[in-house]
């Protein structure tokens, strides 16, 4: 699972300590996963247990029924009820996509507070489907930056989707229109998008992406670091077609999404510390707007996820 390490102008425990937390935050999902399994099966040992005493109870109260009647319903099966206990995942894959939901709202804590500040967050950030797909399909050395405001020079700038990766920098626009059908990428300011067979004018993504990657080439200047930076035009639902990909740059459509995702997901590098050093740069420069916590609301951080 990505770490949500800057959401917007929301402060985050990460620009506190980015040397810290996300070694942390993979130390507690690790271990309050296993305790969630460890947990569920548990559970399922019990119910099933559970079931098979009331079936054998079940079979006997029949066997009775029948010594009394001759002619039997058809349908034999009268239980109909579910393994799992009411709320009890039914299956492993369940359970984790439980618990993934459940580290979103946890990953939301940490991008909108620290010790002694916090920042209100947006109830709605909960249910945010993009949010949750790029923190949820990617891994834990994935540092993600979810629309930051960039400040360099007394000026602020809305920045792109940022993924800051083992082996670099990845700028991700999203484009998609579940009413059309096909986009097509321009060398002009403009693209066009069809959508029920009619052609229309769609701003240029690489305008933004751009900017995003300028942005970001000043701050890692002034910190003389140098990573590389990938720019990635993304439509999960639309075609792209091209004649021209410009440099460091590709357009990943519905037919290359899959292939896209899992070259990412088998990522097996650890964090790198340049890969650290890159993001407390970036995260130096990102707006936050805050205030202070009451005494009483405040915490270290460590308890369960």
């Amino acid at each position: 699972m990505a770490q949500l390490v800057k959401l917007q102008n929301y402060i985050s425990r990460y620009e506190k300590d980015i040397f810290h937390y996300p070694g942390q935050f993979s130390r507690m999902k690790k271990e309050k996963w296993n305790k969630t399994l460890e947990h569920w099966e548990a559970e399922r040992h019990s119910s099933e247990q559970e079931l098979e005493r009331f079936q054998q109870t079940e079979q006997a109260s029949m066997a009775k029924w029948r010594s009394l009647f001759s002619k039997q319903n058809k349908q034999e099966e009268i239980w109909s009820g579910e393994k799992e206990k009411p709320g009890l995942p039914h299956t492993k894959e369940d359970l984790k996509h439980q618990f993934l939901d459940r580290l979103v709202a946890f990953q939301l804590k940490w991008a909108s507070s620290t010790v002694s500040q916090m920042s209100f967050l947006d109830r709605s950030f909960l249910q945010d489907q993009t949010l949750k797909y790029f923190l949820q399909r990617f891994p834990d050395t994935y540092l993600f930056m979810y629309e930051p405001v960039f400040t360099l020079k007394n000026s602020t700038m809305e920045g792109d989707i940022v993924f800051i990766q083992p082996q670099g920098i990845e700028i991700i626009n999203l484009v998609e229109n579940p009413a059309a059908d096909t986009i097509f990428a321009k060398e002009e300011r403009m693209w066009e998008i069809t959508i029920q067979g009619n052609k229309e004018r769609l701003l240029s993504p690489m305008l933004s992406l751009r900017r995003t990657e300028q942005v970001i080439k000043s701050i890692l200047d002034l910190h003389q670091v140098e990573f590389p930076i990938q720019k990635t035009v993304l439509s999960r639902m639309n075609s792209i077609q091209s004649e021209h990909v410009p440099f460091r740059t590709r357009f990943v459509d519905k037919q290359g999404h899959d292939e896209w995702l899992q070259q990412h997901r088998q990522e097996v590098s650890p964090l790198k510390h340049n890969q650290l050093v890159v993001c407390k740069a970036l995260l130096d420069h990102c707006q936050t707007v805050a205030v202070r916590r009451r005494e009483w609301e405040e915490n270290d951080g460590s308890q369960p996820l």
